[in-house]
C-alpha cells in the first residue's frame, strides 16, 4: 500500500518498497545489515554467526539483496557481503515520507475537531447532522 505516492518519490515502485520493507522486518537480516555495514564479511562467516544452516543465511543475504539493501561480489570461491549506504537511506527516505503524509492527516484531522468544536456548523467537519437530516423516528411524532 502506498500513502501519497510515497513509493515514487521514494526512487521506487511499491514493490521496490515492499522488498525493502519485507527484508528490514527480519532481526537477523537486520543483524547481517548492521554486521556488513563495517565490511565485507563472507557468507560462510555470517553463517557462522548465527544458529542456523548456512543455506538459511544464504536466503536471508539474498532477500537483502533482492531488495538492494547490500550487494554480493565474488572473491574466489567466496561470497562477499557488504551493505549499500545508499539504500538504507532510501528506506529511511520512505519512512521519512510515511510519518510526513501521516502527521499531515492527523494534522487535518485535528483541524476539522477543532472547527467542529468551536461550531463552524454542520458541513464543516465531523459532527452531529443538521436537524433535518434526522430520521423520522428522531423527529419524534410531531415531525
Amino acid at each position: 500500500m502506498v500513502v501519497d505516492g510515497v513509493a515514487a518519490r521514494s526512487g521506487g515502485t511499491d514493490e521496490a518498497v515492499d522488498r525493502l520493507f519485507h527484508a528490514l522486518a527480519d532481526a537477523t537480516r537486520r543483524d547481517i545489515l548492521h554486521r556488513c555495514v563495517r565490511g565485507e564479511l563472507s557468507v560462510s562467516r555470517l553463517a557462522a554467526a548465527y544458529p542456523m544452516s548456512f543455506a538459511a543465511v544464504q536466503k536471508h543475504v539474498t532477500v537483502l539483496e533482492r531488495a538492494g539493501l547490500v550487494t554480493k561480489r565474488r572473491r574466489g570461491r567466496e561470497q562477499l557481503v557488504r551493505t549499500d549506504p545508499d539504500a538504507v537511506g532510501r528506506a529511511r527516505q520512505a519512512l521519512d515520507e510515511l510519518e510526513s503524509a501521516w502527521r499531515a492527516r492527523v494534522d487535518r484531522m485535528s483541524g476539522l475537531l477543532t472547527d467542529d468544536a468551536a461550531g463552524a456548523g454542520p458541513g464543516h467537519g465531523i459532527g452531529p447532522a443538521p436537524d433535518d437530516a434526522r430520521t423520522n423516528t428522531e423527529k419524534g411524532p410531531d415531525g
